[in-house]
């Protein structure tokens, strides 16, 4: 029986939980997610995880946050101006933001602090600086 390998593509169920079991992502309840290996399109640790696995194998793999999604980065907070906000926006600390860069592209933003005149908005992905566990069972091999 074959076995995943680098550069694979492979469809596989997962389920993401945090260090104290909070589950933040599962395909369980939709298809499972075709990827393929090598791409970069995978956090390292989950890539690793699936790498020797056969169809229908399924186990949990530990992934540190330097294979994740890495530290939190201070550079990634950033002050901005309640003023510069649209006026229909009440920022609330936890509130998703979309911000476009100056290439017309988007980026996702949570608001970190709410001050008098100003918030703290974080670029870092929501989970940085975690450890995290996934639950995975290879579904297929192509």
């Amino acid at each position: 029986m074959s076995t995943v390998k680098e550069n694979d593509t492979v469809r596989v169920h997962y389920t993401g939980k945090l260090e104290n079991g909070q589950v933040f992502d599962s395909s369980l309840e939709r298809e499972p997610l075709e990827i393929t290996l090598g791409q970069g399109m995978l956090i390292p640790g989950f890539e690793k995880g699936l790498v020797d696995m056969k169809v229908n194998e399924k186990k949990t793999v530990s992934i540190p946050k330097e294979e994740a999604y890495g530290d939190v980065q201070k550079e990634l907070f950033q002050e901005v101006s309640k003023e510069n906000l649209p006026k229909e926006i009440k920022p609330e600390v936890g509130m998703g933001l979309m911000a476009k860069n100056p290439d017309g592209s988007e980026r996702q933003l949570r608001v970190a602090e709410v001050k008098d005149e100003s918030i703290v908005v974080d670029a870092n992905h929501p989970l940085a600086g975690k450890d995290l566990t996934f639950e995975l069972e290879v579904v297929e091999i192509k």
